[in-house]
């Protein structure tokens, strides 16, 4: 999995720093992670939380914030002028082909995401993480004299995270006028509300007041003993998996690299009465036979069930990488791929597909290196990555029981 790095101009000119998660097979979507108020895109919460989602094939774009890490521009200028960099970063993700559909915000940058979200038409879901209720909420990291200083001097450096920071007075006066409650009744967005009940930095109370003022649907999952800043790894893989299984329905369709060109009819495995395993196996017009190899009490006459998954797998990289080379007009003279299926006890997921590409032909080293990235999306590896649902339904025997002549 790469993060690339991904800057963008802000409205006010100055250039933004961000970095990309990638998922490691076609994206079932994209979403904006806007941080914690000092926090940063690399920050362990950020990073992990991106990091985590992306591995659930949400591609995610976390960047930084004015005068943070290496972006330009003031530290806290204004709530206002982070609310705009939000929407900077979604219409530059939709200029690049990664048209965001959900808005992550962790505390403060979750208030941006509230905020933000009504201006940003392609986004389709918010999610807020630790977040205050009210902008103002974040005046309280300050002390009495540093706010005094700031409304009588203008400015003043604050300790904030244990760094020192310069915060003028417009970014005071901006988050005591702004209403956050007057945005999320007008979201017209599900929501998701994420919040540890001992919290010390955004009390439990603030996810009661933005649930009670958002409109249906919304829902909120608790973090149970997790900390402010999601410090253990174990909380932002929890977040990220709740996040993730929340917004699938709001994700937008999927289309797949490769499609099928045609369904089949299913595929057919009936007892032979040879063997404890072996089976007569048809799809269509073809018939083959499945079974166990001798040294588990088969007849080793065909393969294993966990060998037609890797079958299909081998074949479907094989033909998805042949279509590629053709349709880039490739010298690609044959494809061959070999997959071994093996089982992790201390691993998960436990089943490991273990893949290996040979391409024959005079390609360079570009072209190879493309067409091993496209077998990473070939429809079988996209299914077993995702997993799927299987369905069971029982019918009647189609086996006719003799009939028994009753005792005379």
């Amino acid at each position: 999995m790469t993060s690339p790095t991904f800057d963008f101009l802000s409205p006010r000119g100055y250039q933004l720093s961000g970095r990309v998660e990638q998922p490691e097979t076609t994206p079932r979507g994209w979403a904006i992670l806007a941080h914690c108020f000092t926090c940063g895109k690399e920050s362990l919460a950020a990073a992990r939380l991106a990091r985590a989602l992306a591995l659930t094939g949400i591609g995610v774009l976390r960047f930084d914030f004015a005068g943070l890490g290496k972006s330009g521009g003031e530290f806290a200028e204004t709530f206002a002028a982070d609310v705009g960099d939000l929407i900077a970063a979604g219409e530059a993700m939709t200029a690049h082909g990664m048209e965001p559909s959900l808005l992550v915000g962790h505390s403060l940058g979750g208030a941006a995401a509230l905020a933000a979200a009504g201006r940003m038409p392609s986004i389709r879901a918010v999610t807020t993480i630790g977040s205050p209720a009210d902008v103002a909420h974040i005046l309280h990291l300050f002390d009495a004299a540093s706010l005094e200083k700031i409304n009588t001097e203008g400015e003043a450096e604050v300790v904030l995270a244990d760094r020192p920071f310069v915060v003028r007075k417009s970014f005071i006066d901006d988050v005591r006028d702004h209403d956050l409650g007057a945005a999320i009744a007008d979201l017209h967005r599900p929501l998701l509300v994420l919040h540890a009940p001992r919290d010390n930095v955004v009390g439990i109370e603030n996810a009661s007041r933005i649930f009670l003022a958002a409109k249906h649907p919304k829902s909120f999952v608790s973090l149970d003993d997790a900390d402010h800043f999601l410090s253990r790894r174990t909380d932002a893989d929890y977040a990220a998996s709740m996040i993730s299984a929340w917004a699938a329905r709001y994700m937008p369709k999927l289309m797949e690299d490769m499609t099928r060109e045609e369904d089949v009819d299913g595929v057919s495995a009936v007892e032979t009465g040879k063997g404890r395993f072996q089976l007569d196996m048809r799809s269509g017009p073809h018939r083959f036979l499945a079974d166990e190899p001798v040294s588990v009490g088969g007849l080793g006459s065909g393969l294993s069930p966990y060998d037609l998954v890797a079958a299909g797998l081998a074949a479907c990289t094989t033909m998805t990488v042949r279509l590629y080379a053709e349709r880039k007009g490739w010298p690609l003279e044959k494809a061959h791929t070999n997959v071994v299926h093996s089982k992790r006890t201390d691993v998960t997921p436990g089943d490991l597909f273990t893949r290996t590409i040979t391409l024959d032909g005079p390609l360079s080293v570009e072209q190879r290196e493309q067409l091993v990235g496209v077998a990473d999306r070939c429809p079988v590896d996209l299914t077993l990555i995702r997993g799927s649902d299987v369905q069971t339904s029982l019918i009647e025997s189609t086996i006719v029981e003799p009939v028994r002549e009753a005792a005379s």
